[in-house]
C-alpha cells in the first residue's frame, strides 16, 4: 500500500461539507469516488478537518491509501481527470510515509473570511464572498478582534450542535484587514469549534457597523452563552486557506 498526501481545492457551493454524509453530496464522497476509479474497492480519504456546507477550500490536506503501483505525478492526473466536472482540483500529490496522518499530524489550522464591503451587487464572486453594503471599519474590527485571541471557552461562538469534548480552544491569531473593497479575516489554531469563524465573523461586523464595541465583544466571550452572540456570519466567504505540519 502506497499512502498519499494531497493538496484540495474546492468551491464548497454544491456540497453539504467536505464529510461524507448519507443523503447529501459532499467534497469527501467526490474525491473517494475519483479514487475508487483507480481501485478496485471502496476507500477512505482522510481529511485534514471538516467544512460545513458551503464553504470553500484553498488548501484541504487528506490523504489516502491505495493498493496500485503509481506515481504521485500520475495519480494526481488521474484524479484530477476523474473530477473535472466537480468544482474540485488536486493542487499537489505526494508519496509519504504511513506516520502521516492528514488530521493527527496537523499542527496549526489557517482559514480566511473574505467580505466584499460595497454597495453595488456581486457579479462574479456571488457565493464566494459574504457581501456587505453597510461601510464597516476595519481597523475597529481588528482591534476588537484581539480580545478573542488567546485560550477561551469559546460556547459562545460555538454552534449548538457541536461535537467538540470542550468549548474551550486556542486562537493563535485573529486579524481583520482592508484590502479595496474587501475585508480579510485571518485566523489560526490547532483546531476550531464548528461554526467558530462565522460565529465571530458575524459579531466582528457588528463591531465594524459601530453596533457593538470592543467591550461588547468581550462581555459576549465571557457570557459563555450562545445567546450572547452578535450574528452568525453566511458560510459564503469562509475558505479553508492551509494547514502546517511538522
Amino acid at each position: 500500500m502506497q499512502r498519499f498526501k494531497l493538496t484540495i481545492e474546492y468551491d464548497g457551493r454544491p456540497y453539504a461539507g467536505w464529510q461524507r454524509q448519507d443523503n447529501a453530496p459532499s467534497v469527501q464522497q467526490a474525491v473517494e469516488e475519483a479514487v475508487a476509479k483507480l481501485e478496485d474497492g471502496p476507500v477512505v480519504v482522510q481529511g485534514s478537518g471538516r467544512t460545513d456546507a458551503g464553504v470553500h477550500a484553498l488548501g484541504q490536506i487528506a490523504h489516502v491509501d491505495i493498493s496500485r503501483d503509481i506515481t504521485a505525478y500520475k495519480f494526481q492526473g488521474a484524479l484530477n481527470y476523474h473530477l473535472h466536472k466537480a468544482p474540485i482540483s488536486v493542487l499537489a500529490c505526494e508519496l509519504v510515509d504511513k506516520e502521516f496522518h492528514a488530521r493527527f499530524s496537523a499542527k496549526k489550522r489557517h482559514y480566511v473570511y473574505r467580505i466584499l464591503n460595497r454597495r453595488p451587487p456581486i457579479t462574479f464572486d456571488r457565493g464566494l464572498v459574504w457581501h456587505v453594503k453597510t461601510p464597516l471599519d476595519a481597523n475597529a474590527m481588528h482591534d476588537a478582534a484581539q480580545v478573542l485571541v488567546g485560550k477561551h471557552d469559546f460556547t459562545t461562538f460555538r454552534h449548538v450542535h457541536c461535537q467538540s469534548a470542550s468549548p474551550v480552544k486556542t486562537l493563535d491569531y485573529l486579524t481583520v484587514e482592508r484590502e479595496g473593497e474587501t475585508i480579510l479575516l485571518k485566523a489560526g489554531a490547532l483546531s476550531f469549534l464548528h461554526h467558530q469563524i462565522r460565529s465571530i465573523t458575524g459579531s466582528l461586523k457588528m463591531v465594524g457597523e459601530g453596533k457593538w464595541s470592543k467591550a461588547d465583544l468581550k462581555a459576549s466571550l465571557d457570557a459563555k452563552d450562545r445567546d450572547a452572540l452578535g450574528f452568525n456570519a453566511p458560510p459564503d466567504g469562509l475558505y479553508f486557506s492551509h494547514i502546517e505540519f511538522d
